[in-house]
């Protein structure tokens, strides 16, 4: 099987309407007064990042008056999603962070609901993804990782925080794979969202750990951990130290979209009013200070044409997937 594939199609579909944009000025007027964000994954994950990046830049720039947090992991996000259905009429005031798992894992049946269940409200950013080993590991690159996976495959466990056939146990198929190893004999040992799974590899339990590049940014930056590869085209300000896959000779690219999604039957002006926060935060130096400082990529789309989006990586992930077999 050809987790190859997985390269072109997942990044076709998800870098529509990329740009990076450039910043202007603070924002002086209050769109929200408040936003609780809901994050489905436990502290120090991706979902953790965005959502906590987004509401510092929000409060920060003026566009809303305060933030509040609650990490709900479980169910690989699906108890959040679930929390949120539930109780529509009191989380008016509640946006959940998602990203390209609410695809996968619908699809697979981790849980019953799909972003259809959900208000659509906008796509915001996109993460590079990175394979990464403690700081204490002997591997420094991505030759050196493979040489420790071809001496002892099972013994090179690769860890994610994602189920087995979720987003990162799928990337790291995909860059075994184009380095030429078959992805289907690679040991995957899935965590509970990205701070578990990095405090695994910090703990020893695993040889590398696949995750977003911007959960491992600041690690790497104190020294906790080594990036060895990033599925990027070019190298990220943010790291700039870490080296591509296609530097290493694996030819393989990915970016995973994050977004926010309202309860089901949120009112149309609820739904403008965070829609119009969200596109004037990116005018301002807040908010590239938050985008820069954690390598995303800025993708902005919403309501309809975020819909369209949704639908497309749909069809795409789950042609593929079937194609290798996780559904």
């Amino acid at each position: 099987m050809k987790f190859k594939l997985l390269k072109s199609a997942l990044l076709a579909s998800a870098v529509a309407a990329v740009g990076l944009a450039a910043p202007v000025h603070a924002a002086n007027d209050k769109v929200v007064d408040s936003i609780h964000f809901l994050i489905p994954g436990g502290a120090g994950g991706g979902w953790d990042g965005t959502a906590r990046g987004t509401g510092e830049a929000l409060t920060n720039a003026g566009l809303v008056g305060t933030a509040s947090y609650e990490n709900m992991s479980g169910g690989g996000g699906g108890k959040a999603i679930g929390f949120l259905i539930e109780n529509a009429d009191s989380n008016s005031g509640t946006l959940m962070v998602n990203s390209t798992p609410i695809v996968i894992r619908s699809l697979t049946g981790v849980f019953p609901h799909n972003f259809r269940d959900l208000t659509l409200v906008a796509g915001t950013i996109g993460d590079y993804a990175a394979m990464v080993v403690s700081k204490d590991s002997p591997v420094n690159n991505m030759a050196e990782l493979l040489a420790a996976y071809d001496a002892d495959p099972k013994g090179t466990a690769i860890g994610g925080g994602s189920v087995p056939g979720g987003m990162d146990h799928l990337v790291a198929a995909m860059v075994m794979e184009a380095a030429g190893k078959d992805a289907l004999e690679v040991k995957y040992i899935p965590y509970d969202a990205g701070g578990k799974a990095m405090a695994a590899l910090l703990s020893g339990e695993i040889a590398a750990l696949s995750t977003g590049f911007s959960e491992a940014v600041e690690l790497a930056k104190a020294g906790e951990v080594k990036i060895v590869g990033v599925t990027s085209d070019e190298r990220v300000e943010a790291a700039a130290d870490a080296m591509t896959m296609k530097e290493q000779g694996i030819d393989t690219t990915f970016i995973n979209w994050r977004g926010f999604f309202g309860a089901p039957g949120l009112a149309e002006d609820k739904v403008a009013a965070y829609q119009s926060a969200l596109s004037k935060m990116y005018d301002t130096d807040e908010w590239e200070e938050v985008r820069a400082r954690n390598g995303w990529v800025n993708i902005h789309n919403e309501g309809d044409d975020f819909k369209a989006f949704l639908e497309d990586q749909e069809k795409v992930i789950g042609d593929l997937m079937k194609k290798l077999g996780f559904l």
